[in-house]
Parts: C-alpha cells; structure tokens; sequence
C-alpha cells in the first residue's frame, strides 16, 4: 500500500460496472488523470453509445467480466440492485484481494461492499456532488467539485487522491450520515427540477412563450443569494406575512385548466409555503400571528388541517 497513499496513486486498469451518467463521466475523469479504462458494462444503446463517447478505449463487456479485468472497479448502478450485484461479482471469483472497489452511490457507505472486503479488496465510496447527464463536457466539472469520501482510515489518503486526481475537493462523510446526507442532496438538486418544472408550466398557461429563459435571471440570483444568505435571502409574499396573495396564488393555481397537473403543482406550493412560513418566523422575519395566518390560507385553500405544524 505504501506507493498507493502517495499524493498521486499509481496509473491503475479500471472497470466500470454501469456505463450510466455518473459512471461513465466518473470513467472519464479517471482516464483525464492517465488511468487506464479497459473495459465496460454496458446493456441500453444509451449506455453503449454513452460508453462509446466518454471511454472509446473500453472493451464492452459482461460485469464479470469487467470485474477480472482492472485493477480498480467502478461499481455504478442503482443502490438497491448493489448488495445484490456485489455478491455475485464475489461468488464468481471476479473480485479478488488487493483489487479496490469503487462504489458511486451517495446512500451508501462501504458496508454495502462488505463482501469484498471480507476477499481482501479495499473497498471506497465515492460520491460527486453534481447532477450528471452523462455529456463529455461534464468531466470538466468535476474541477472544484466536491466528493463525497467513505472508507477505511488506512485508505483514506488513497480514496482522496483519487478525488484530487479527477479535480474534485474531497470532503469526509461519516459512513452512518451518508443516507442523512444523500437525503440533502436529493431534497436540494431533484426537488428543485421538479419545483423549476412546475413554475414553467405555470407561465406556459399565462402565455409566456419561453418559460425557462423567463425564470433564469430570477433563479439563478435566488440560488447565488441563497447559498451565500440562506433564510436570509428569503423574499416575497411569506416573508412579509402576506396571507391573503398566498391564498391568492393557490386559488389562481386551482383554476388553471387541465394541460398542467394542477392538483400537483398545488401541493407542492402548499407544503412549502407552509415550510418557508415556518422558517421565516424562526429566523424572526414574521411574528407568530402571521406564521399562523400563512398556514391558515394553506390549509382554507388546500381543505386539509397541518395540525400542530405550528
């Protein structure tokens, strides 16, 4: 192990398991850094065209075969199907001491790769925090980007190099805390598309005719004051204790005709202006008796009772 925890791993093969986004742009980076991919799974005409683009030089090849073939293996598939998948990769033989295995998931820690380790394989959980579509471009942003890093203290230095080496920022995450901190992740980056999703297809009814290019000012300054201010940055209606335009919006939102999914787009709003009301008076933005007018407006609108929220 000792040429391995130097600043700069030794080039190692790689294998990747699930040519998916993450996989196949995690892939790349590597081979950025002079790592050598050799060999790939990959099922969908999605995946093998993606493979195609971002690791030519890898041979497409069953898992089992990707497994036996490199020195570090990528384990990129669903978190529910990687116990499974682990396994079997173990039972065949296919992992074997003094291999690493590379896990991307975020809910996971190193205990779902238990079985290798038990072979001898050592064993890291990487977990880029980025959303990924799987373009050739994206290995570019891994530059800056944080990883989250899980592993045994003795490969610790090995597990944050190999970050460094793609252009990450490693960042320490206790194996216990990863589902806590994957929920945050999930709740800021896919709740926010489907938030994004929501407001569009509001203005496309109003007739605004390029809803995303309308809003992109507006988020992208929310999103900068927010990061820097957090409850701080809060603006609008809530913030003020403005009940009567919130009730307003919820009507307005119920009367859209039937090209949106309207009973949807009206929860959303309801739990989080419910949210964002309780946030605004803990941080002392609106008094209690404007909290509880908010939450009333909600709950007349929305016909349900939140019953204790308050």
């Amino acid at each position: 192990m000792t040429h391995l925890t130097a600043a700069r791993p030794a080039r190692l093969t790689v294998g990747l398991i699930g040519a998916g986004r993450a996989g196949s742009v995690v892939a790349a980076a590597l081979a950025r850094a002079g790592h050598q991919v050799v060999s790939a799974s990959a099922v969908s005409a999605d995946s093998r065209a993606r493979a195609a683009a971002l690791i030519p030089q890898a041979v497409i090849a069953d898992p089992v075969a990707v497994a036996a073939s490199c020195e570090l293996l990528i384990v990129a598939v669903p978190d529910d199907v990687m116990p499974e998948l682990v396994a079997g990769l173990c039972s065949t033989g296919s992992i074997r001491a003094g291999q690493f295995v590379v896990h991307l998931s975020g809910r996971h820690g190193i205990e779902v790769l238990e079985r290798a380790a038990e072979l001898g394989a050592h064993c890291l959980a990487l977990h880029p925090a980025m959303t990924l579509t799987g373009a050739a471009y994206e290995v570019d942003r891994f530059d800056g980007c944080p990883f989250a890093v899980s592993s045994s203290d003795e490969l610790r230095p090995v597990a944050e190099a190999l970050v460094l080496e793609m252009g990450g920022e490693p960042e320490w995450i206790n194996a216990q805390q990863r589902v806590l901190y994957h929920a945050a992740l999930c709740h800021a980056s896919n709740h926010l598309v489907t938030l994004v999703a929501q407001s569009q297809d509001l203005l496309k009814d109003v007739g605004v005719a390029s809803p995303g290019r309308y809003l992109g000012p507006l988020l992208s300054a929310t999103l900068d004051n927010a990061l820097r201010a957090s409850d701080a940055a809060l603006t609008g209606p809530v913030s003020r204790g403005d009940a009567g335009t919130v009730g307003a919006h919820l009507a307005a939102i119920g009367h859209v005709d039937g090209s949106v999914s309207v009973a949807s787009i009206a929860r959303t709003y309801a739990a989080l202006a419910t949210a964002t009301a309780i946030r605004a008076h803990d941080a002392g933005r609106i008094t209690a008796a404007q909290t509880d007018a908010v939450i009333d407006a909600v709950e007349r609108s929305s016909g349900t009772t939140t019953g204790g929220s308050r």
